[in-house]
Order: structure tokens, then sequence, then C-alpha cells
């Protein structure tokens, strides 16, 4: 401002052909009020700092808190403009504060950003834009350098499924116990022989010992082994409702991680494409949900055909006792189904599989709507015949004993997590 003025006090004397000295003495004022201003800023080598406080993760889809800690080291008034460079995933301009700090004074600003998308954001450089009251000159000081955040799928609705878990816990007292093939038991402990007890459970080291029969008392095994697999084949990137079935699939194997660890089984993780993926074997263990959550926040589907035969290699590598498969993937068509049907009646010889898969709910509601030109009837025909196709998928694995699952991708979490509850409330593993 105060240059546009000498610069108008030039020009008008000029015009006017009066002395030149009135605008040389501007000039010169304004010369030495701006290596004042130079001087007051840049006398002081640490002018202001600043330090990013950020979570080790952020929540995908959740506001996500970021705190920016400012410390003046001049002995007088600035006035800063905060400019925050954000990760680029955010498709965000620089994000811009301002503040007025007096001498030696701390201060904070705080503020909140929603990632759309997993996977690593890196921020930038705040750069501080510092100002006196002088205003002649502006010093930037880039502060709070390069800061990275994992960001992981959501997890807010966790402990509202813990709570389904529970209460379908409670209710089992209440269900009725289907007959099991096989024997899956699990050693409680050592007790008197009453009659009829089974005469194959006595413990004859232990009636030696006590000098009465005893006999070994089981119970039915708790801790099975739950492992979710998840396709990340180029079907799996079909978008809906701004997620796409692989987001889709990764919250819900979240959610079910969880559930079964409260419900105190082991749960384990597979992805696969057309390569061998992630492999987190199936534990109990205290930082099993840590190291699921590491597996999934950076998954992405690589565009190429799922190979159900390497999948099924890795699974008979890494699986060696039976267990609950959930298989998110995606079928379209009946052919498809059909060149990849073998191996998965070879998985389900061997464990019990749950194949979940998606409905386009978008082809279904343009099936129910009503058709009124000869355009619509086409449309509303090739609609049916998709949405009859997906029926038809789930008929054949039914065919072959093969447990599946259709269901809307903003239903899917809710749906898995049932299923899985009625798979363990009839004893079905």
């Amino acid at each position: 401002m105060v240059g546009s003025i000498v610069v108008f006090s030039f020009v008008l004397s000029w015009l006017l052909s009066f002395s030149l000295e009135v605008p040389k003495l501007l000039f010169v004022l304004w010369a030495l009020v701006t290596l004042l201003d130079f001087i007051f800023l840049f006398a002081n080598r640490t002018g202001i700092t600043a330090n990013r406080t950020i979570a080790d993760r952020f929540s995908n889809g959740e506001y996500n808190p970021v705190q920016i800690d400012l410390k003046s080291h001049y002995s007088f008034v600035t006035q800063i403009e905060i400019l925050e460079e954000l990760p680029e995933q955010l498709q965000a301009r620089h994000e811009v504060f301002n503040l007025k700090l007096d001498p030696r004074e701390s201060n904070s600003i705080r503020y909140e950003i929603r990632p759309r998308e997993r996977g690593v954001y890196q921020f930038g450089f705040c750069n501080l834009m510092i100002r006196s009251k002088i205003g002649m000159v502006s010093r930037r000081i880039p502060s709070a350098q390069y800061d990275t955040v994992k960001v992981y799928p959501s997890y807010k609705y966790m402990r509202r499924y813990t709570l389904v878990a529970h209460s379908a816990q409670e209710m089992d007292a209440g269900n009725k116990k289907l007959r099991k093939i096989g024997h899956s038991l699990e050693f409680e402990q050592i007790k008197e022989y009453v009659r009829g007890d089974d005469i194959r459970s006595l413990n004859w080291k232990a009636t030696a010992r006590k000098g009465a029969l005893m006999a070994n008392h089981f119970v039915d095994e708790k801790s099975q082994q739950v492992y979710v697999i998840i396709d990340k084949g180029r079907l799996m990137k079909m978008p809906f409702h701004g997620l796409t079935l692989l987001d889709y699939a990764i919250n819900a194997a979240l959610i079910l991680a969880n559930v079964s660890l409260y419900r105190q089984d082991k749960f384990g993780l597979m992805t696969f494409s057309h390569t061998q993926g992630t492999v987190v074997p199936a534990q109990r263990k205290g930082m099993q949900m840590n190291l699921v959550l590491e597996a999934l926040y950076n998954q992405e589907t690589d565009f190429l055909e799922s190979d159900f035969e390497r999948l099924y290699l890795q699974v008979r590598t890494y699986i060696k006792h039976r267990s609950l498969l959930v298989l998110f993937t995606q079928f379209e068509t009946m052919h498809g189904l059909k060149r990849q049907l073998p191996y998965l009646k070879q998985l389900a010889k061997y464990h019990l599989l749950l194949v979940v898969f998606f409905e386009n709910s978008e082809l279904t509601a343009l099936a129910s709507e009503p058709a009124e030109d000869l355009e619509g009837i086409y449309t509303k025909t090739i609609a049916e015949k998709f949405s009859f196709e997906k029926k038809m998928i789930v008929k054949e694995l039914r065919n072959h004993g093969i447990i599946s699952m259709l269901t809307p991708p903003e239903n899917l979490t809710i749906n898995t997590v049932n299923k899985y509850l009625e798979l363990k409330s009839k004893q079905m593993l």
C-alpha cells in the first residue's frame, strides 16, 4: 500500500510538473521503514516455531483432529498466516489460518480432516507467513515438516457390533443345539466316574493314584478358526455409493475380526488376486486386531483376473485345520462361477466355506421400476436377466453344498456378522 503511494507521487509529479523532492522523501522514508521492518523480523533467527500434532492412525470416513502448536520468540506482536500443506488424497488447496501472537506467547489451532480412502497420507510443510505491526515485510518460515499418517478402515462401529456379539452370546443358552458330525472337544477337568459317563474317557493313571475310577471331562470346543479371504481382482473395483466392493469387504472383515475374537475364536486373514496376497495366521492373542488393521489399510485391487487355483493352494498350504472360510468375491455371470466352481468345491471339502458376493442394488432398483416405453422395457428386461442370474449363482453353489450369501454392498457388514453368529449357534463348524 505504502509503495503504491510512493509510485503514485512520482507519477503525479511528472504529470503536474512539480518538484520531485516530496516523492523522493517519501521513497526514502518507505525504504527506511521497510529496512527497519526487515531487521525486526529477521534479526531473531528462530522467529516462531510450529509443531504439528496428529494421531498415529486416522479412520477412513471420519473426522480426525489435527493440532498445530505455535510459540513466538519475538519481543513484539506478530500477525501470522498459516498455510498448511494437506495430503494429495484430499484434493484440497492449502488450509489457511490467521492468528495473532503476543510477545513470547504460545497458542494452538485445531482443525479436522475427513479422508475418503485408505492408504498412506503425507502432510507437507506448515508454512508460516509472519508480519509485524509495520506490515512492510513478510517472513516465510517452513515449519512442522513432513508427517506420514496411515488411514485405516473405519472402526467407529466396532463397539456396536461387539454389543451385537455379546447379545448373541447371551441368547445361545436358549438355542437348540444340533447334533454335530465328528468329534470336536476340549479337555476341561478330571472328575470321579459316575454311572452314565463314557467308559472311553476313563483316566487310568488318575484312577491308580486316587484309588477310585476317574474320568476325563470334555466340553464342546469354543476356540475355532475363522479366516476371511478377500478377492482383490478387477471385479472388486466396482464402485457403489462412493466406495468400491473391496472397501465394503475390508470394512466387513474388520468388524468380523472384532466380533469373532470377542466370541473367543481364532481369526485369520488372506487376500489374493492373480498372485498370493497377504496372510495373517489365525490367532486369538491381544495384538491380532492390530495385525489385521496393518494388513487391511493399504490393500488395493490390481485390475487382473483372480486365480482361484492359486487360492486353493494357498489355503492348503497355510490352513491345516478345519476352519470357517468367509470368501468375499464377486461373480457377475454363471459362466464366471463355473470356471471357479471346481476350486470352491475343493475348499468346501476341507473347510466350512461361506461365499459372499454382491447384489447390484442399482440393477435391482431398475428392474423394479415400471417400464413406460419400448426402451424402458428393454432396460427392465436386461436388468431382470442380470438379477435372475445372480439368484441362479446362489442356487448353483447351494446345489454343491457350498453356503452362499448374496447381499447389497451397504448391508454387507451386518449380514456377514449375522451369518457368522448363525453358523456358530448351529455349531456347523
